[in-house]
């Protein structure tokens, strides 16, 4: 089993920036991809950002010049670092990760989309 956690969302002024992180536990053997999505309401849910197992990144257009994505492969946590915030930017956002976890009694790969619960991100004045 992997658990992802979010946390960082809340209230911001336009402008203003705020850094969400996403932390995977439980029984993990590796991540791969990690990536970043945001649905407004009555909106699609979006891609906002993923960066790969070897640290390659893409950011929406939207977002490109004032969101950041980064790891830190020792703790299996994600960032998005999100600057310049606008009250577009509103939305909820989800962390998703590619996970790789060991059957103990097979000692054979396991490959797990998970997602996370989403953290609200709020841009207003």
């Amino acid at each position: 089993q992997v658990q992802l956690v979010e946390s960082g969302g809340g209230l911001v002024q336009p402008g203003g920036s705020l850094r969400l992180s996403c932390a995977a536990s439980g029984s993990i053997f590796s991540i791969n991809a990690m990536g970043w999505y945001r649905q407004a309401p009555g909106k699609q849910r979006e891609l906002v950002a993923t960066i790969t197992s070897g640290g390659s990144t893409k950011h929406a257009d939207s977002v490109k010049g004032r969101f950041t994505i980064s790891r830190d492969n020792a703790k299996n946590t994600v960032y998005l670092q999100m600057n310049s915030l606008k009250p577009e930017d509103t939305a909820v956002y989800y962390c998703k990760v590619d996970a790789v976890t060991v059957v103990a009694e097979t000692m054979r790969y396991r490959f797990l989309e998970v997602w996370g619960q989403g953290t609200l991100v709020t841009v207003s004045s």
